[in-house]
């Protein structure tokens, strides 16, 4: 599971999820990407998922780039908790993602084994994505 070996603060804000990303919005390693249409948040466990589901397809061969890491911590109260007593302890971490933001990129395979091994990919993540290549971001 990815997450920050250290952080200056332990707990941060929620946030606004406003705008377009700019950077990390080209692809800079692979062939083919997989590009977010949407705002949001994805954990480091819909991270992982989608990096074995594309792994798996393409059967180690090939390359995979992971361009997001979640470094915010989200805290969340236990169950059954009363209001008060302050915020609670931190649960998980996300990556924040605004719409144009490259998530994984690939290289080494067919367009078309690579189409697949990113549709499954998108299949575990909460967001709208898009399947693009390098030929036609340029």
């Amino acid at each position: 599971m990815l997450m920050p070996k250290k952080v200056k603060y332990r707990k941060v804000q929620r946030g606004r999820m406003k705008g377009k990303a700019w950077r990390g919005s080209s692809i800079a390693f692979g062939e083919y990407a997989l590009k977010s249409m949407d705002c949001g948040w994805i954990t480091s466990r819909q991270i992982e998922a989608a990096r074995i589901a594309m792994t798996r397809f393409i059967k180690r061969g090939g390359k995979v780039w992971i361009r997001l890491f979640p470094d915010k911590p989200i805290t969340k109260k236990p169950a059954e908790t009363r209001m008060g007593k302050g915020k609670g302890a931190p649960e998980e971490w996300v990556a924040v993602i605004r719409p144009g933001k490259i998530l994984f990129e690939m290289e080494g395979v067919a367009v078309d084994i690579a189409q697949q091994a990113m549709r499954l990919a998108a299949h575990k993540i909460p967001l709208k994505t898009k399947f693009v290549t390098r030929e036609a971001a340029e």
